[in-house]
This record gives C-alpha cells, sequence and structure tokens, in this order.
C-alpha cells in the first residue's frame, strides 16, 4: 500500500508564524515513512502558498536562520497543486488565518480530511470571548470577564477608550488582564493595576484584534490536559506551568527556557478527576473534535476550578506541554501524530457517509 500523502501546512500570516514552522518540523521529522509520505507547505506572512524542497530537520528554535528563509528554498504552489498533491491535511498554523476556523473552512471545501477540530470548535475556542460564552451558557466554572472593541474605544459609542477603561475597572477587580480576543502563545497579553494601564493594554492588544477581552486575575495554579477523540474522548495527563517570569507569556514558553513544565501536576486525586471530567464536558461545548489542549486554573485557597480556553491546534514544538503530557501517559510524539490523521479521516469518512 501506497504511504498516504499528509499535508503538513505551516507558518502562516499570524503572529505565531515561526512557532508554527517548528511545530511542522517536529511532526515531519516523527512520521512513519512506510504509512505517511508528508509533503510540506509553508504559508508566507503575506499569504502565499509555497510547497517545501529543502529539509526541515532539526529547526528547534526561533532563531533558526532557515525559518526566515523558508520561501528562498520553495516554489510557488496554487491551491489546486496543494488539492492535486495531498490525501490529508494537518494545519500545524497556529493562531489566527489558521487555529480559527478559516483553513479548516478551506479543506471542507476542497472534500479533504484534515487532522483537528472542524471550523466551528477551531473558531470559537480561538474567541476567548465566545468560548467563555458557550461555557457559561454550558454552566461550565469560568473566572468573571468583559470585552471592548476597536470601535467602542476609538469614539464609535460615546466616551471612547477613557470611558471603557473606566467601564472594565468596574466591572473587573484589579489586577486584570487584558488579552486580544483572537491570538494564542500569550501575545498581546498585559496585567494591569490601574486604568492608565488598562488603556495601554488595550491600545497593545488591538494590535492583533479588534475585540480585546478583560479577565479577573485568579490567584491560582496554571494546568493543562490534553484531549484526543472525535466521539469517545481520551484524555492526556494533567501538566502544571511554573513560569519564570509575572505570568506564562510569549518569552516564559519560547525563548526564556526558565519556565518548568511539571508532569504530572502534584495535585489531589479528587481535582484530578474534576479536571478530567470538565475538561471532557468542556471540549464537547466547543464540538471539539480530532485533539485539544484545555487550560485551567486551580485556585488552592477556594478548592475551585476554572476552566480559562480551548486550544485548538496546541504547540507541537520540544518545549510544548501537549506532547509531553500524551507521553506520560505513554503514548510517544510518532504515536500521538497517527493517532490524530486518523482520527481526521474518521471525522471525514464519517460525514460523507451520513
Amino acid at each position: 500500500m501506497e504511504p498516504k500523502k499528509i499535508g503538513i501546512i505551516f507558518g502562516g500570516r499570524s503572529s505565531e508564524h515561526e512557532i508554527s514552522v517548528m511545530s511542522a518540523a517536529a511532526v515531519i521529522g516523527s512520521l512513519d515513512r512506510d504509512k505517511y509520505e508528508p509533503v510540506p507547505f509553508f504559508i508566507d506572512k503575506e499569504g502565499a502558498w509555497y510547497f517545501v524542497e529543502a529539509s526541515l530537520d532539526g529547526i528547534s528554535d526561533l532563531t533558526d536562520p532557515r525559518i526566515a528563509n523558508m520561501a528562498s528554498v520553495s516554489r510557488r504552489v496554487t491551491i489546486s497543486d496543494f488539492d492535486e498533491m495531498i490525501d490529508c491535511a494537518f494545519p500545524l498554523l497556529h493562531g489566527p488565518y489558521g487555529e480559527d476556523g478559516t483553513i479548516q473552512g478551506l479543506f471542507e471545501m476542497l472534500g479533504k480530511p484534515y487532522a483537528g477540530c472542524g471550523v466551528v470548535a477551531a473558531a470559537i475556542s480561538m474567541d476567548k470571548i465566545f468560548s467563555k460564552e458557550a461555557w457559561l451558557q454550558a454552566k461550565l466554572p469560568i473566572g468573571d470577564f468583559t470585552f471592548t472593541t476597536r470601535y467602542a474605544c476609538e469614539g464609535g459609542v460615546e466616551g471612547g477608550l477613557a470611558e471603557e477603561a473606566a467601564r472594565i475597572e468596574r466591572e473587573i477587580p484589579y489586577p486584570i488582564f487584558i488579552k486580544p480576543a483572537n491570538m494564542g502563545s500569550s501575545l498581546g497579553v498585559s496585567k494591569v493595576t490601574d486604568r492608565a494601564g488598562i488603556e495601554k493594554a488595550v491600545k497593545t492588544a488591538f494590535k492583533y484584534d479588534k475585540r480585546v477581552i478583560a479577565e479577573r486575575n485568579i490567584n491560582g495554579r496554571e494546568l493543562e490536559i490534553g484531549l484526543l477523540g472525535n466521539g469517545p474522548v481520551d484524555i492526556s495527563a494533567i501538566g502544571e506551568i511554573l513560569p519564570d517570569g509575572v505570568y506564562y507569556d510569549y518569552d516564559s514558553k519560547y525563548r526564556s527556557g526558565g519556565t518548568k513544565l511539571i508532569i504530572p501536576a502534584d495535585i489531589p486525586d479528587s481535582v484530578r478527576s474534576e479536571i478530567e471530567e470538565l475538561a471532557v464536558i468542556a471540549y464537547r461545548a466547543l464540538d471539539g473534535e480530532g485533539f485539544a489542549r484545555i487550560d485551567l486554573f486551580y485556585d488552592e485557597n477556594q478548592g475551585r476550578v476554572y476552566l480559562s480556553e480551548m486550544n485548538a491546534i496546541p504547540g507541537f514544538t520540544q518545549y510544548s506541554m501537549f506532547p509531553l503530557l500524551w507521553q506520560e501517559k505513554g503514548v510517544g510524539f510518532r504515536e500521538l501524530v497517527e493517532r490524530i490523521i486518523e482520527l481526521g479521516y474518521e471525522r471525514h469518512f464519517f460525514k460523507n457517509s451520513r
């Protein structure tokens, strides 16, 4: 039997472009060539598509010069080329234009099997406001939040930014986290303690999105859990993040190297069981399929667990929590990737046999 041609799509137009390249290199390097033939497609920061003709072996650092020069070792292709060259797609596009339902919609239009969540789950989970609203409707535990928009802050309504900052201050107690609604890897995130800080943080977040969420700070431990499945859902070990900074920001994740990942997290069995059950309910509430990672907070003083967000395409780099959580459960990197691919085929065949 000929190996299945798996289109690995990476790069992209988001601010997580470089991280995406690192994830793709790791996934391509893991594939069993007797079963799968990787067909790498690079999308540059302007959205142009390329077939990569060079090896990605060993790309594991943001400063690797091959990342910046990827287009020079690739040839331009069109969507019709892409359609003809692959059997199944594996998107590793973190953030907007990849993790938000847009690329998933393309695969649906092409009729291609693809790995990971579908259009709706990807779009909702990427948007921190919509996902929290969905979990709120499902009566799941989330922290207090509110949001604002560029339109409101730039004079679209009376008061503008100053009035919106005052409203956020009234609704959410300090300290407050200000974040772009649609962004990952903690880009554009600020922790603020006064109104001037809110205004500055909102302006920063607007560099990444037109909608901004303001969240109550939860004095809790940062925990993460991985999920696999379309109908039945398997769960990974639970891990804890001990950031080397004030919070788990972009530098803590990918540059400093001082952040510690504790796997498995040292938490009571009762809390572990609660998180496992809650994660599955939260995954299904957003129509999760294929794979995802759910982030949570555990407030030891109150004995409460809060949902934070769901990542439809979590990182697959050497620093990434998702594959490490599954490794703790006895699922190696290669097996994890293969299961994700087969879940994509499973969903595709189920949908098209109705």
